[in-house]
């Protein structure tokens, strides 16, 4: 049985990386989309969206407007890719706290000090809690855990494979609430109050079932790498060079010591202007969700990794000069070309895809389907979450597929007697656990340059087949486990219930 699902997931893996180059795939992907916009336009394919009530309809792309539109927006459709200033901003300061050796001297305290068997754990378990803190999981804890693994002599597409499983198919897993929590519960009570104009979503409808769910997750993701995903991947023989494990100096400790004095010292400036009740870093509307150090976090990541991997270097005597500073930041920009090439033509796929209304369409069609059939309640949550997942592939957004599923699966679970707070538990667990394997997920061309720096000849094919055991795996456990839960009775978090009472 174990040699057939290998053989499997070789196929895979061969399939995908028979096709074209990820950067010449997103421009097919792209000229697609230009044809069946011209194709749903005049067949005249429209749904009803249920959040507005209005008609949606395929744009023609090909149409006079529609080629202005690309025209005009291609540069800014580039630059304003969520993932690419992100990465960017993110990797000056990876780039010096790793020129200078901080990251190094970290690496080793850290794997000197861990017991060895709970590595992959910790990795899939940090992966997941990362969530709370923006874009924290896709630009430091991934290339982090592949030079971890490498370090201690395991595959680092492994390591790589093992948080990314935790920092994105854990989406909808964690012990902390998120940013994205209060913003599906807006949605949430939108739809709900179409039924019941009285009726509120919590940001915490869904805490108690998250915070089992990182666990199980955690758990999960650990089984799949060490059982499935490093004994296909087998030894690594690449030409990447290890970071070895050895007693940091006394130049080294000096270093970390000073480094620690100064991350003390931003936590405390940090907790200061968010404690208050009217801290200066709180957000307008006084909450710590949308704080700027919360939303902002890419440039909170790159002021204090600069600044540390500043103070490290002088101190360490790794750096003489601010050239020696600068030259850190260059470096972290070569690893970046092949990155910078397929962004380009990946935001013009995602752009023209939603610019087409093909993403919305799938959804209003799908949701259409799951409604219209006549299932119990433990069927249509198995259905709901493979629909989900399923829309996921062609929509990144997980707030607004809920914009348009909402409104349709919230009444349908109210009007059968289901909590509003179950429907949007159960659409989570679909649109986390194909994230692992969805083209539209927005890092998901940095995860290829990631698996890159240690396979030239990885490609799209690698990365599905890689994550694959991943996704069936958190489907499986998730939906039983959401199954249990409801068979239970079990509260999905604080005043939250699986029942809707008038």
């Amino acid at each position: 049985m174990k040699l057939k699902r290998i053989n499997i997931l070789g196929v895979v893996e061969k399939v995908g990386n028979a096709l074209p180059h990820p950067a010449a795939l997103f421009a097919i992907f792209a000229l697609i989309t230009l044809l069946l916009s011209l194709i749903g336009y005049y067949l005249q394919w429209q749904g009803i969206n249920p959040g507005t009530g209005e008609t949606v309809r395929i744009v023609n792309l090909l149409s006079r407007d529609g080629l202005h539109k690309i025209l005009l927006q291609m540069v800014d459709s580039y630059t304003g890719f969520a993932p690419l200033g992100i990465v960017m901003v993110a990797m000056l300061g990876i780039g010096i706290a790793e020129s200078s050796g901080l990251i190094k001297a970290s690496i080793n305290l850290l794997l000197v000090k861990a017991p060895k068997n709970s590595i992959t754990f910790f990795i899939v378990f940090t992966g997941i809690l990362s969530n709370i803190a923006s874009d924290l999981g896709y630009i430091l804890i991934i290339p982090l855990a592949g030079v971890i693994f490498h370090s201690l002599g395991r595959h680092p597409i492994a390591g790589m494979a093992a948080a990314f499983a935790g920092v994105s198919g854990g989406f909808s897993a964690n012990l902390l609430i998120g940013t994205i929590d209060p913003l599906l519960a807006g949605l949430s009570t939108e739809a709900a109050q179409i039924v019941d104009p009285d009726y509120y979503v919590m940001p915490t409808a869904n805490y108690y079932f998250m915070v089992v769910s990182t666990f199980f997750i955690a758990i999960t993701g650990t089984w799949v790498t060490t059982a499935i995903v490093e004994p296909r991947l087998g030894k690594y023989t690449g030409d990447v060079e290890k970071e070895e494990i050895s007693n940091l100096s006394s130049d080294e400790k000096k270093g970390l010591k000073w480094t620690g004095l100064v991350f003390l010292f931003f936590m405390i400036i940090i907790l200061a202007g968010l404690i208050p009740d009217h801290g200066i870093l709180r957000a307008d509307d006084n909450s710590i969700l949308h704080s700027p150090i919360l939303k902002g976090f890419i440039a909170v990541l790159f002021i204090i990794a600069a600044t540390c991997g500043v103070v490290y270097g002088y101190v360490s005597g790794t750096f003489k000069t601010h050239k020696d500073v600068v030259s850190g930041m260059n470096s972290s920009f070569k690893g970046l070309i092949s990155f910078l090439v397929l962004v380009f033509f990946a935001s013009q796929f995602v752009a023209w895809f939603k610019w087409s209304n093909l993403g919305i369409m799938i959804a209003v069609k799908g949701a259409a389907f799951l409604q219209s059939a006549d299932l119990g309640l433990i069927p249509l949550v198995v259905l709901f979450i493979i629909i989900s997942g399923i829309i996921n592939m062609f929509m990144g957004s997980a707030s607004a597929k809920w914009a348009i599923m909402g409104p349709i699966f919230i009444p349908m679970f109210m009007l059968l007697g289901y909590s509003p707070e179950l429907s949007q538990a159960v659409f989570r667990i679909g649109d986390s656990v194909t994230n692992l394997i969805s083209p539209m997920m927005s890092f998901f061309a940095l995860i290829i340059v990631y698996f890159e720096k240690y396979n030239s000849k990885s490609g799209i094919g690698s990365l599905i087949a890689t994550m694959l055991p991943y996704s069936i795996s958190f489907f499986i456990v998730w939906t039983l486990l959401i199954i249990g839960w409801i068979l239970l009775g079990l509260q999905l978090g604080p005043e939250a219930g699986l029942y809707y009472v008038k």
